[in-house]
């Protein structure tokens, strides 16, 4: 299998248009055209990483933290980042890394998070707005389902947990076949009039240019009247965290104890309980101190994610519980969740989860 095609798999689930600006998730080493022969799944890139790619005769490693963050001016193996890096190339061994942009998916790395604690009813806590486009395009009569059919195939029409969503209006088009037209309607330098329906579906950013060349394929004009319009509405399945409800309330003091059991964490740090019972729950994979707020606003009692700094424990202020589980570990499903979708979408290729613990933190 090309890279290439790996990399359009990974794309269409987590777009790299979705990332944050500070990151950089994408190809870190390697070339589109080479050959993949297996792929090891991990959280971090390190020299150890690149070793057992190497030991089990893999030439791709699919990381979710990117190994290089900002620019290297040399690479001369003074840090890890820089071994990592020299390994990889001197091996030809392809790095990639898919990191908020699969933090900003709904079914991504906080999904897997929701489903090992149990939540229900889960929706986005912290919703992305501007990328979404409206398509509008004119259509005869004789053609509107099959030009309608076509975008909805090439991925637009999707809001919520709907698809094939679409708005429908009659109207009339005019227009007069010049010199050297093939009017599919109408005859040359004549005026014409033609009933058309005005079909309207939304569609993301990143399946603009493959919803119009379904939509132009399939329609019968040679020249086609569409519109494209930003709108603002935020997306119902891109953004930050996850908020959902526990089947039924629980003991704060339980319910901590079980997520420190099912995610595996060496220690909870937690913030003084305010309630004895609780149910709303928000998750974010990675540091997510960001979205307090968007969890107190949402009714949340509890946050689970990781990185909070001391004195950002006080900003719980008795509103919300905070439940800092470690960086790694609110994350370490995230190579599950991604071995799963290889395994579903490409049954003999060979993706293996690292067996190397890259976790910087120990616990007594």
């Amino acid at each position: 299998m090309k890279l290439r095609e790996i990399i359009s798999f990974l794309e269409q689930i987590a777009p790299p248009s979705l990332q944050e600006a500070y990151d950089n998730s994408g190809l870190i080493t390697g070339d589109i055209e080479m050959d993949i022969t297996g792929a090891i799944i991990c959280l971090d890139s390190t020299p150890e990483v690149i070793a057992e790619a190497k030991a089990k005769g893999c030439n791709l490693v699919i990381a979710h933290h990117p190994i290089v963050f900002s620019g290297l001016k040399k690479l001369t193996g003074k840090n890890y980042i820089e071994r990592t890096v020299i390994e990889a190339i001197r091996s030809g061994i392809a790095i990639y890394a898919i990191h908020t942009n699969l933090d900003n998916v709904k079914q991504g790395v906080n999904m897997r998070i929701a489903q090992v604690i149990g939540l229900h009813n889960v929706a986005v806590l912290d919703r992305k707005a501007g990328h979404l486009l409206k398509i509008a395009v004119y259509v005869p009569h004789s053609h509107v389902s099959e030009v309608r059919e076509a975008m909805f195939s090439a991925g637009a029409g999707h809001i919520g947990n709907y698809d094939q969503c679409s708005f429908n209006v009659l109207g009339t088009g005019t227009f007069r076949a010049g010199d050297g037209a093939d009017p599919y309607v109408g005859k040359l330098g004549e005026s014409h009039q033609e009933p058309e329906t005005r079909i309207e579906v939304v569609t993301n950013s990143w399946t603009k240019a493959r919803v119009v060349n379904a939509m132009l394929a399939s329609h019968p004009y040679e020249e086609v009247a569409y519109d494209i319009y930003r709108i603002e509405n935020e997306s119902d399945n891109f953004g930050a965290g996850l908020i959902g409800e526990l089947e039924n309330d629980v003991l704060v003091l339980d319910f901590l104890k079980e997520i420190k059991l099912k995610m595996k964490a060496g220690a909870v740090r937690y913030t003084k309980p305010h309630k004895t019972h609780i149910r709303k729950i928000a998750v974010c994979g990675g540091s997510g101190g960001f979205l307090l707020e968007k969890a107190v606003q949402a009714g949340a009692d509890m946050l689970i994610t990781a990185d909070f700094k001391y004195h950002q424990f006080f900003d719980a202020d008795n509103r919300i519980i905070i439940a800092d589980i470690g960086h790694y570990e609110s994350e370490q499903f995230t190579m599950n969740l991604l071995n799963d979708w290889f395994s579903q979408k490409f049954a003999n290729f060979a993706t293996h989860l690292t067996a190397v613990v890259t976790n910087p933190v120990y616990y007594l």
